[in-house]
């Protein structure tokens, strides 16, 4: 709370270069690239960082295999490769992952034309990926006996990429690498107005929390607000070729279904790409692809039975899953960029339509439209040009901006762990050893967790059952991740929301700790706010 006010105060006292609009994968991504690049920079959100899209992902780093059957070859091999790239930059959080495949009898592609369309897969993306294998359906039995292949003519497994953790954690790493490179960002503040006055931009900002009101001056604007952006610029008389088409996304987190680290992938009913993705100690299931005009979204009961009906045909489970084994929902919008005045009237039309970026400049604003985390660095690396293509001097233009921290201070860190025997202080219901999962979440900054142990071992108790969260890093939390509401805590900074239950949570003793952590005497309030409205 303390970081936030401080920022908005500067936020109101500075002069910027450049001021984003929106704290989501794409405004991250260019606050982390041109804030290490010496750029005086302004982040802003009108919720929480991650708060929309960027929160509701499948949590894949994939390069668009479904894009094989439009023939964008262009964009498979980018995307392959950005998947590539962000493998190698974040080998603790993007990691490679087998994709089981399921082919159904009387599918519109047989299998052998399927399984050469992922060997081609795999050679656009450069061999990077183990290699694809074909399955019959004795070999699915056996390694994956869950799925039921009463209609199935066999399989393929080919290899994409997954996010361990969580995507808005991982969009928040790059919102607090630009934060310790100088940017000034502040979450929960709307852009309500402006206008380019002289050189520079003057917007007016409304604090939400309190509504409160002051001007921001930045020369260069990005519009990174994804699903909103038209909003944005319709209200700063911005006019784009670009604008955006919205598909509507449901998963549901359900108990773990399987203890393979594997991707399930099947048809659904749709004809469209179907997954049973693993979540540490839970099940991701969907995904929908519905058509809406709107960016507020939210599960309807057809959503829940489209989820739930596909699921239940493709495994073999002891009892149907029903509504009360759903742990929590994902549920927003994907942005997909379309040309102005082009239409997407037809079904065919709608469900080809790609997750490609576009970003076009327009009266000293850069604006970002569709895209998705897998293509993030290009995106950074885009965007930076552009504000250079504005006059806007960029200090430092070949500093890397993204990527774990060196090899020398990873060994380090898993030095000291190890002499301090901290992975025999993880909790028997943890997913992963507590080395591994500090390193992933916090790099270099896990060292300093490391000395709070040493002096303290509770400080590695967990709080949550299941929640697989630690004393420290909630205090670490509470400095330096500008947690305003308990929401942003439990569903983006963690994701203690997707895996324990509402009920569970509202039980536990821990959670009554934390939020005296991270609000101090603020907590009642906090705790009492977040269960009056999830």
């Amino acid at each position: 709370m303390k970081l936030r006010q401080t920022n908005i105060e500067k936020l109101a006292s500075q002069e910027f270069d450049v001021c984003i609009v929106g704290g989501g994968i794409n405004g991250a991504v260019s606050a982390a690239a041109l804030s290490a690049r010496g750029v005086r920079v302004a982040l802003v959100d009108r919720l929480d960082f991650a708060g929309e899209t960027s929160q509701q992902s499948s949590n894949l780093a994939w390069g668009g295999i479904k894009y094989m059957e439009t023939f964008e070859f262009g964009l498979v091999r980018s995307l392959c490769l950005a998947r590539n790239r962000l493998i190698r930059s974040y080998p603790s959080t993007v990691q490679e992952i087998g994709f089981f495949m399921t082919h159904p009898r009387r599918f519109r592609w047989p299998r052998w034309m399927v399984w050469l369309g992922t060997w081609l897969y795999w050679f656009i993306g450069g061999c990077f990926t183990k290699r694809p294998r074909l399955l019959s359906r004795r070999e699915i039995e056996e390694e994956e006996p869950i799925i039921d292949v009463a209609d199935a003519s066999g399989g393929i497994e080919y290899a994409d990429a997954y996010l361990h953790d969580n995507d808005a954690r991982f969009v928040f790493n790059f919102v607090r690498s630009a934060l310790s490179n100088g940017c000034v960002a502040a979450n929960y503040l709307e852009v309500v107005g402006g206008a380019r006055v002289g050189d520079a931009w003057r917007l007016t900002l409304r604090d939400v929390l309190d509504g409160r009101e002051f001007s921001l001056s930045a020369r260069g604007l990005v519009n990174a607000c994804g699903p909103f952006a038209d909003e944005l610029n319709a209200r700063l008389s911005v006019t784009t070729l670009h604008r955006h088409a919205l598909s509507k996304g449901v998963h549901l987190i359900v108990r773990r279904l399987t203890s393979s680290r594997r991707v399930l992938t099947f048809f659904a009913d749709d004809g469209r790409l179907f997954f049973v993705i693993p979540m540490g100690p839970r099940t991701c299931i969907g995904t929908t692809d519905t058509r809406v005009e709107a960016a507020h979204v939210g599960v309807t009961d057809e959503d829940r039975r489209f989820v739930l009906e596909n699921i239940n045909k493709r495994l073999r489970l002891s009892a149907p899953l029903t509504e009360h084994d759903v742990i929590a929902e994902r549920c927003g919008v994907r942005p997909l960029a379309v040309k102005a005045g082009a239409g997407v009237e037809q079904k065919k039309d709608w469900m080809q339509l790609s997750r490609r970026h576009a970003i076009e400049v327009s009266g000293h604003v850069v604006s970002i439209f569709g895209g998705k985390l897998t293509d993030c660095l290009n995106v950074g690396e885009e965007v930076s040009e552009h504000i250079r293509g504005l006059g806007i001097a960029i200090p430092y233009p070949h500093r890397r901006w993204f990527g774990e921290p060196p090899l020398e201070t990873r060994d380090e860190f898993f030095h000291q762990a190890k002499l301090m025997n901290l992975d025999a202080l993880t909790s028997p219901t943890s997913s992963e050893p507590l080395s591994t999962r500090l390193w992933r979440r916090y790099g270099a900054q896990a060292i300093g967790l490391l000395e709070n142990i040493r002096q303290d071992p509770e400080a590695a108790s967990l709080l949550i059952e299941h929640a697989e969260y630690i004393r420290c890093e909630v205090e670490q939390a509470a400095r330096r991740e500008m947690i305003t509401k308990l929401e942003d805590f439990l569903r983006r900074r963690s994701k203690i929301a997707l895996v324990v239950s509402r009920e569970q949570l509202k039980k536990a003793a821990g959670l009554h700790e934390a939020c005296e952590i991270l609000f101090g005497d603020q907590a009642a309030a906090k705790y009492a706010e977040y269960f009056a409205t999830h």
